[in-house]
């Protein structure tokens, strides 16, 4: 082989220099798209960490929307309850000078009377009628002979001392009261008991 065909043989060769410039350029590529692989990732991991925020928010909104419905709900049916329960309250209290007038007429009535039997009979069933009416609409009377005084619903007409009975006791009913649901349309007026006041002994 003459010099000249070696010379062409060692051209066509690469060299080690060419090699290594090969390698570094083949490196330097498989950075530059690893680390736009990498750009890519973050910008669609920082995409999807903003969905997420987006939509934890419009969660959070959609259950403050749907607790504020529910509110407005429960009030509007507590409105329609109050206005159902308490619509005749007006209208019942007009109605209670008719019980009192029917229980005046049977205390001031001579029951021994025969001739007035059948009115007082006539008056009685009358008036168990009329509160058995009342009742169907939620009215309640107050009659709390015997019981213990209750500032809610009792009015304290007079005190009277009693022995026989304890302090603060209902001696006696004036007047009945009366309730509307749980709600109070006219106390019950009432004699109330007391302790006797003890005596004190001035003779030495």
């Amino acid at each position: 082989m003459s010099n000249e065909d070696q010379a062409q043989k060692d051209e066509a060769q690469p060299t080690n220099e060419d090699a290594t410039r090969a390698n570094a350029e083949h490196d330097e590529t498989v950075v530059e798209e690893l680390s736009a692989e990498q750009a890519r990732i973050l910008e669609l991991e920082a995409a999807l960490a903003a969905s997420e925020a987006t939509l934890a928010a419009q969660k959070d909104s959609v259950m403050r929307a749907i607790a504020d419905a529910d509110n407005v709900r429960k009030r509007a049916e507590g409105e329609v309850d109050k206005a159902r329960k308490f619509a005749l309250e007006k209208f019942a209290a007009e109605l209670l000078p008719v019980a009192d007038n029917l229980e005046r007429a049977l205390q001031v009535a001579d029951r021994e009377n025969d001739a007035l039997k059948p009115v007082v009979d006539g008056v009685e069933i009358t008036l168990k009628s009329f509160v058995s009416s009342i009742e169907k609409f939620g009215m309640k009377v107050i009659d709390p002979q015997g019981e213990t005084f209750n500032p809610e619903k009792h009015q304290a007409m007079s005190m009277q001392e009693n022995a026989e009975l304890p302090a603060n006791t209902v001696m006696a009913v004036m007047q009945k009261g009366y309730e509307l649901n749980g709600r109070l349309l006219r106390p019950a007026m009432v004699m109330v008991s007391r302790a006797p006041e003890s005596g004190v002994d001035t003779q030495a």
